[in-house]
């Protein structure tokens, strides 16, 4: 199971890069979530997929009873969707202004706050 997830992985990882290499601003935000969900695979993958029971200590033990899937990256995992979210909505946000005041979602054309190169001038 977890050579499938890296394959998983490597492929969304590789989309990702694809997608941010992109002139398109709209592009580089699909990039940019597919990255954050490869990220969010590769912390859960960390946990080991295994078939256990839930993390559950039964009253007066100190251990889990037998084998138990690992909390710790699934509490992880559901923080950076919370966060990934938020990045998407503000980021989504910044793109609408972006091309409210712009009208274009070319990279290359959203160069307002840079100084014209020389050759440019000649064009």
């Amino acid at each position: 199971m977890e050579a499938l997830t890296a394959l998983i992985v490597g492929v969304l990882v590789a989309a990702s890069v694809y997608l941010m290499l992109a002139r398109n601003f709209m592009r580089f935000l699909f990039g940019l979530i597919l990255l954050s969900n490869a990220a969010n695979l590769v912390i859960f993958a960390s946990g080991r997929m295994t078939k256990g029971a839930p993390a559950l200590v039964p009253y007066g033990s100190d251990t889990p009873a037998g084998v138990v899937g690992n909390a710790l990256p699934q509490a992880l995992v559901l923080t950076a969707i919370v966060i990934g979210f938020g990045l998407l909505a503000f980021t989504l946000a910044l793109a609408f202004e972006t091309y409210r005041r712009l009208r274009t979602m070319d990279t290359d054309k959203m160069r307002i706050a840079e100084p014209k190169d020389a050759d440019e001038d000649k064009k």
